[in-house]
C-alpha cells in the first residue's frame, strides 16, 4: 500500500500576488476563516499564517497591512475543529515567555491543534526595543534558546497538576509543577509557568530550511523541530537533505522518526487566467505553475522519488489556489491511495502522527517516587 503523505498550506493573508485583491482583507476576521475551514474541508494537516515586522519588498503590491498569526487563529480556532493552526512567531521581538504563553493558549482554545512555526528577524524593530542588527548565526543560535525556554514551560506543569478539589479549594498540586530555574544566554526564567500544560503537551515546532541556509539554522531544527519546511529544487537533493537531518536529529539525541520533512511547493493554479509565474515567491524550491491535475502527478512522483513526508503548497493567491487544491489537486491523490479522505484523529501531533512528549519533570518526579 502506498505511503500516505502530508500536506499543509501557506495563508498569508491574498497570497504572493495580491494584485486585484481587497487590501483590507486580510485585515478581518471572515476571509481568515472562510480559507481555514476550506482547507479543513480537504483535510488538509495544517495551515501557517505568516508573521514579520520586516517591510514587504518592493514592487510586490503588498501594503505591509497585517494582523498578528497567534491572534488571527485564535479567532478561527473556535469555528473549526480539525485542521491545525500553525502561526509564525519570531523569537527576535518577541519576550519567550509571552510567546510560550501565547500558543499555550492557542493550544487550548483550539482543544490541541496549535503549532509554531520560529522565524527571526534581522529589522532594528525600535519601537520594541531591539536596535542594534544580529547576525544570522546569533539570531538562530536565540531561537534555538527560545525553543527549549518554551519546551519547558510547558513541561513544568505535569499532566495531572491540575487537581481542582472542590471540598478542599485546591486547583493544583504544588508537587506537580515543577520551578524552572532556566538560566540562558538569551533569557532566563524563575518558576513554572502561568498556564497549565498545553494538550498536546508541546505544540509541534516547523522550521522552514534551505538547503544553503546557516549551520545555526540547520542545527535549531535538528534539535527542536517537529515538522522541517524544506526548499529543494531537486528529487535527489531531498534524500540527501533529509538523510542529513535526520542524522543531526539522531546526534542531538532525538527520535529521527519523529521528524517529519514537508518540501515547500510554490504553486499557481489558476491555468493562465491568475497573475501568472511571476506571482510566486522568491525561493529556492519547486515552482508550479499549471494544472491541478498536472500537479498530482509531479506530488506523486517526488513522494515516490525523494521519500518525502509531504508537501506544504504556497500557493500565488490564496482565495484563487486553495479551491482547486481542495476541490481538483486532492481527489487524484486520493485515487492514488496517497492521501486521506477524511482525518483520523483531532490534534495536530494525531495529523502528523507524531507522540506526545511526557514532560521532562515527570519523568525525573516519577523516578524519585
Amino acid at each position: 500500500m502506498p505511503r500516505e503523505l502530508h500536506l499543509s498550506v501557506e495563508l498569508n493573508g491574498t497570497g504572493h500576488h495580491p494584485a486585484g485583491a481587497d487590501p483590507t482583507a486580510p485585515l478581518t476576521a471572515a476571509p481568515w476563516a472562510d480559507l481555514v475551514r476550506l482547507a479543513e474541508q480537504g483535510a488538509l494537516d495544517f495551515v501557517t499564517v505568516g508573521d514579520t515586522p520586516a517591510p514587504p519588498p518592493d514592487g510586490s503590491g503588498d501594503s505591509g497591512d497585517r494582523l498578528d498569526a497567534v491572534a488571527v487563529l485564535a479567532r478561527v480556532a473556535p469555528v473549526t475543529s480539525r485542521i491545525g493552526l500553525v502561526p509564525t512567531v519570531t523569537t527576535t521581538h518577541t519576550e519567550p515567555f509571552h510567546t510560550s504563553t501565547a500558543l499555550a493558549n492557542l493550544d487550548f482554545v483550539s482543544e490541541g491543534r496549535a503549532g509554531w512555526q520560529v522565524d527571526v528577524s534581522s529589522t532594528e524593530a525600535r519601537a520594541v526595543g531591539r536596535l542594534p542588527r544580529a547576525s544570522a548565526a546569533e539570531l538562530w543560535a536565540e531561537a534555538a534558546g527560545v525553543a527549549e525556554f518554551a519546551a519547558r514551560l510547558w513541561d513544568s506543569w505535569e499532566d495531572n497538576a491540575e487537581i481542582r478539589d472542590a471540598a478542599t479549594g485546591r486547583f493544583t498540586a504544588r508537587d506537580r509543577l515543577h520551578p524552572m530555574d532556566f538560566d540562558g544566554p538569551h533569557s532566563s526564567v524563575r518558576g513554572p509557568s502561568l498556564v497549565p500544560r498545553p494538550p498536546q503537551g508541546r505544540p509541534p515546532l516547523a522550521v522552514a530550511l534551505d538547503v544553503h541556509d546557516s549551520d545555526g539554522q540547520w542545527e535549531l531544527a535538528a534539535g527542536h523541530a517537529d515538522v522541517v519546511l524544506l526548499d529543494v529544487d531537486q528529487p535527489a537533493t531531498v534524500r540527501l537533505a533529509r538523510a542529513a537531518l535526520l542524522h543531526r536529529t539522531e546526534e542531538a539525541g532525538r527520535d529521527p522518526d519523529a521528524l517529519r520533512v514537508l518540501v515547500r511547493v510554490a504553486v499557481d493554479l489558476s491555468g493562465g487566467a491568475g497573475p501568472g509565474p511571476h506571482s510566486l515567491p522568491p525561493a529556492d524550491t519547486v515552482r508550479f505553475t499549471g494544472t491541478a491535475a498536472d500537479l498530482a502527478g509531479l506530488l506523486a512522483d517526488w513522494h515516490a522519488a525523494a521519500g518525502t513526508d509531504g508537501f506544504h503548497l504556497l500557493p500565488a493567491s490564496a482565495p484563487a489556489d486553495l479551491p482547486a487544491v481542495v476541490h481538483e489537486l486532492l481527489p487524484p491523490l486520493r485515487k492514488r491511495g496517497i492521501f486521506r479522505t477524511d482525518y483520523t484523529g483531532r490534534t495536530l501531533r494525531d495529523h502528523l502522527g507524531l507522540p506526545r512528549p511526557a514532560s521532562r519533570y515527570a519523568r525525573r518526579t516519577d523516578t524519585a517516587r
